[in-house]
């Protein structure tokens, strides 16, 4: 693949909020930033969980039933089309939760922040697709514990998942882009400097200026379901 005048073989691409909130999914703060009357937050921590488990079953179970209403859109085709195409070496990594980017075609999805459809029993570690709606009452179905499922999502103040993976690809990419990300949540909002250190041309994709965009080497602004087809097109075309 060509880009900028420039032969491209691998490919880092970072999801965020951005891309999903176009196929109609709330982001994590809904209009008016609260939930239940509740900072969603301050619901999404360890030391929530530990306070009222209750009610952060209802917040995770309300968001996986969102998840029946919304489709793929535009823009999550075109990146499952770009990693189906041959020689393509495109290693998705998103931020988001949702199971839009499989739903869509893509085969290799990397969930740094866990996913909404699979939880996690802190007794015997084991991950599983979710139950349609448990809570404190629910039972591992691998180790038939009771009362220690928990969603499968990274909190506030936990360690995302896999990033062992994505600093190797980092380090390996000829061109980086990041798409409908806000910048101001770490470790992801450093990947930019990660493969710009390495040599990788980097690109934002964003309806608005993010925290990091002065980190990156290209800027296209608009919607996702619009710059990131056409972006696809180029690199397909090349």
């Amino acid at each position: 693949m060509m880009f900028q005048g420039r032969f491209i073989k691998r490919v880092v691409i970072l999801t965020g909020a951005g891309i999903s909130a176009e196929s109609g999914l709330s982001t994590f703060r809904d209009a008016d930033g609260l939930w239940e009357q509740h900072d969603p937050m301050e619901i999404a921590t360890p030391e929530a969980f530990a306070r009222d488990p209750a009610l952060v079953y209802r917040f995770y179970n309300a968001r996986r039933d969102q998840l029946a209403s919304v489709q793929p859109n535009a823009a999550h085709l075109a990146l499952a089309q770009l990693q189906q195409a041959p020689g393509a070496e495109v290693f998705l990594v998103t931020q988001n939760v949702d199971d839009l980017h499989e739903r869509a075609g893509s085969e290799q999805v990397c969930h740094m922040h866990g996913e909404l459809r699979s939880m996690l029993c802190q007794a015997c570690d084991s991950v599983m697709p979710a139950l349609a709606s448990y809570d404190a009452a629910s039972t591992c179905a691998h180790c038939n514990t009771r009362g220690k499922l928990r969603p499968d999502i990274v909190w506030f103040g936990e360690m995302p998942y896999h990033m062992d993976l994505i600093d190797l690809k980092l380090a390996d990419c000829d061109l980086f882009v990041a798409v409908g990300t806000s910048g101001v949540v770490y470790p992801a909002a450093g990947f930019v400097r990660q493969a710009g250190i390495h040599g990788a041309t980097t690109l934002e994709i964003n309806k608005e200026i993010s925290e990091v965009s002065n980190h990156f080497q290209l800027h296209r602004q608009g919607p996702a379901t619009r710059e990131v087809t056409a972006l696809v097109r180029e690199l397909l075309a090349g």
